[in-house]
């Protein structure tokens, strides 16, 4: 069902028996964001400026790259940032913290992943401003939102929206016709628009002004600790590619680029993997990505490796999205931001 979805959202027609569905959920979105404007619904500000990274479509687009990277360079201008997620799979709505051990089930994949990269306070809550309250109270100068784009209850000052080049906006239909979470309408009030990849997709055509972001692909490294190691050195034999995200084609697109013979093993996003799950009837090395990986390390063996990635943009696109970042900052301390 979630391929046949995924190849329906992302194509070029909608599946017309789901269009009174999507209708329901146009309505519902346009009069919760009526909500929130007049404030009927109540929204809160931490007290210091907030960053929010999301994006209008279902699946992976490379948010949680973008938010590591953002996070990286708001240090080197000495701010203290604190990142903010949801935490997927949490049985716990309260606010907590991430820490470097922690256990997956506990606060999430990519929660731990933030908190392992970056080095940064991380908190998760279903709550986003409860959690970032909590961020801002440990000292947080500045708050990166992972996600939270269409969480209105928390202000911010800076939205920055991030499109995978390859599936675009899909159908432009909205859930559950298409991916889409808002109409497309949405994108006027994105301060930033971010496209990960090269914008191949159509319903990409004409859109302007949006900067171009690449994933960049390490050595591999084995998932229960120990030397990485180019990935030029698995060429000689196929691999297991496995990946549990929101665009698992993205990742094996990646593998192959690297010249590497990849058996494709895609799984749901936030997959909860068990050993058997990396079971193949043979010996070659399994590759994964590192939201996989941390679900894996209770069984790690010496033929599983992850793949980390990491964003990077050219010197023009890196220098704009800091000057427009910082600037939304400034404009909050001087007393301009929300």
């Amino acid at each position: 069902m979630r391929q046949r979805l995924n190849q329906l959202w992302y194509g070029t027609r909608a599946p017309l028996a789901l269009a009174p569905l999507a209708w329901v959920y146009a309505a519902v979105v346009a009069v919760r964001r009526r909500a929130y404007a007049s404030g009927w619904f109540a929204r809160g500000s931490p007290g210091v400026p907030v960053i929010v990274v999301g994006n209008l479509t279902v699946g992976g687009t490379g948010k949680t790259p973008l938010t590591v990277w953002l996070a990286d360079e708001l240090r080197t201008r000495g701010l203290r940032v604190g990142l903010l997620s949801r935490g997927y799979g949490r049985h716990e709505g309260a606010p907590r913290l991430v820490r470097a051990d922690a256990d997956w089930r506990a606060v999430g994949d990519e929660p731990l992943i933030l908190a392992r990269r970056s080095g940064c306070d991380t908190v998760v809550a279903a709550d986003r401003l409860a959690g970032a309250r909590l961020l801002a109270e440990r000292g947080a100068q500045v708050i990166v939102a992972d996600d939270g784009l269409q969480h209105l209850r928390l202000l911010r000052d800076c939205e920055v929206v991030v499109v995978d080049g390859a599936r675009g906006f899909g159908n432009g239909r909205l859930l559950p016709a298409g991916p889409l979470r808002e109409p497309l309408g949405a994108l006027a009030r994105a301060d930033i628009l971010v496209i990960n990849g090269t914008a191949t997709h159509p319903s990409l055509a004409g859109l302007e002004g949006a900067l171009a972001m690449a994933l960049r692909v390490g050595s591999a490294v084995p998932v229960g600790g120990g030397e990485p190691r180019a990935l030029a050195a698995f060429a000689a034999t196929p691999v297991h590619a496995v990946a549990g995200i929101g665009n698992p084609p993205r990742f094996f697109r990646e593998l192959r680029a690297q010249g590497l013979e990849v058996r494709e093993h895609p799984f749901a996003d936030h997959h909860a993997f068990s050993a058997a799950d990396l079971e193949f009837g043979d010996q070659l090395p399994v590759l994964m990505t590192e939201k996989d990986a941390v679900k894996c390390t209770a069984f790690a063996l010496p033929r599983l490796w992850y793949v980390p990635v990491t964003a990077d943009f050219g010197a023009a696109d890196r220098q704009t999205l800091m000057t427009r970042v910082l600037a939304k900052i400034s404009a909050r301390a001087a007393g301009g931001g929300s």
